[in-house]
């Protein structure tokens, strides 16, 4: 074999444990549950103090590349996902100019990426008003799904569904079983919010209320009904609309719903006036809703955890004035969800196995990969080595991403990925080995 590994510590299908995985031809070929003596050309054996976990699956990815490529690219968000252990990430298909919403479009943002990514990246497609038509080719040629919004997006080249258009979308969809992300507010309950503006950040919740999230999932959900089509719920913020998700499913209708680490890490009584790193839409909400958003991880109503990484450049975040009403939103996090989610986990009694199941297998089998999210024969060898009693300190300026930028700037975190394998061979950030991914083939 290429490559074995013998790891004190693997989370497996099995739990974790002690394991002994064979590789070759970048596959797994051989899992033994305890360390065995294996013949192989390279023989990598971790230290104690390290869990062999699988690569993580970050399905929610804001590349921006091309055409936004100053504010992140794949050069720098690939390095970034691979030093926090994500193995292959799904691109938006929103920032980027022009945005994924036809095979043409999906065709520049391949060969923008071909070549340039250090972990492989899968693709999802937009759907936006009149574009109906292009979303059956848009499948046909390896989109992973579709994403919506229901209010602005922020970008004027990715208008958002009304009812009628989101109803039209989800019956074409439902006719090839493809798979709808929606994010989830509502544009009227925005619109008669109180405006954003000015460096208080009690001002900027105010302005996107839970009740905007909670409508539009309702409608979301009513909508599946409607249509037989699967929906998704991006970045689940509102801790209020896990009844309504449980209860749709118990009902039959094809719901999954994420989170992120941001919405499970910070909470609203913290964050300071003029600190726009922090802003969101959905926002961070209240110390008590962040604890119901755990318990909806425990109870399987939240699916999978993902890390909606949205960096912009500096000047973006308007650090000059502190107006969170003009900042752009979004948090950049590609590199620390790992880390960020197992410190807050493991103050709650969750072990490495749940947060490989939220961050690795489910965010997999939400989109169709079969060779992805676990340690498993049969799979690809992609894996981290990963400390989990490690502690450090986040240093913006030694993250991968493209601008030093991130709302997790000086927070102490658990956990250290020490070294991250795609397909059996280490990611250095040097050589660019990864490859881009079409549904259905991997």
């Amino acid at each position: 074999m290429d490559l074995v590994v013998r790891a004190a510590r693997a989370v497996t299908a099995a739990g974790e444990g002690p394991a002994t995985l064979g590789v070759d031809g970048g596959r797994i070929v051989v899992l033994e549950q305890g360390i065995v003596d294996l013949p192989g050309t390279r023989v990598v054996e971790l230290s104690a103090d390290e869990v062999l976990l699988p690569g993580l699956v970050d399905t929610h990815v804001h590349v921006n590349d091309p055409g936004r490529a100053e504010w992140e690219g794949f050069e720098t968000a690939t390095r970034a996902a691979a030093a926090g252990g994500v193995t292959t990430i799904v691109d938006m298909p929103l920032n980027s100019l022009p945005p994924t919403v036809d095979v043409a479009a999906l065709e520049v943002k391949r060969k923008a990426a071909s070549g340039r990514t250090h972990v492989d990246v899968g693709f999802w497609g937009g759907a936006i008003p009149g574009n109906i038509s292009d979303l059956r080719p848009l499948y046909d040629a390896g989109v992973f799904g579709f994403k919506c919004f229901l209010l602005h997006s922020g970008v004027d080249e990715f208008p958002p569904l009304d009812p009628a258009d989101l109803d039209a979308a989800l019956r074409e969809l439902a006719s090839f079983d493809a798979l709808m992300i929606v994010h989830a507010e509502d544009s009227e309950a925005i619109d008669a919010a109180p405006d954003p503006h000015g460096e208080k950040y009690t001002d900027f919740l105010g302005s996107r209320p839970r009740g905007a999230e909670n409508l539009a999932i309702t409608h979301v959900i009513e909508a599946a009904r409607r249509t037989g089509a699967r929906a998704h719920v991006l970045h689940l913020s509102s801790s209020d609309a896990l009844p309504l998700i449980a209860s749709a499913r118990r009902e039959g209708v094809a719901l999954s719903a994420e989170t992120c680490p941001h919405y499970l890490s910070f909470v609203a009584e913290e964050i300071r006036d003029g600190a726009t790193q922090f802003k969101c839409c959905p926002p961070i909400r209240e110390a008590a809703n962040r604890e119901l958003l755990w318990q909806g991880l425990a109870d399987g109503v939240i699916d999978t955890i993902v890390s909606d990484h949205s960096p912009c450049t500096p000047e973006l975040k308007r650090f000059d004035t502190g107006d969170f009403g003009l900042a752009w939103g979004g948090i950049s996090s590609l590199q620390l969800g790992l880390p960020a989610v197992w410190t807050q986990a493991r103050q709650r009694g969750f072990g490495l196995a749940d947060v490989v199941r939220w961050m690795a297998e489910r965010p997999a089998a939400q989109v169709g990969m079969t060779r992805k999210g676990h340690l498993a024969v049969g799979y690809d060898a992609d894996f981290s080595v990963f400390a989990p009693d490690e502690a450090f300190v986040v240093d913006v300026a030694a993250l991968k991403h493209r601008n030093p930028v991130s709302a997790y700037d000086q927070r102490p975190l658990a956990g250290v990925v020490r070294g991250t394998w795609l397909r059996g061979s280490p990611v250095t950030g040097d050589e660019p080995r990864g490859e881009l991914l079409t549904r259905g083939n991997c």
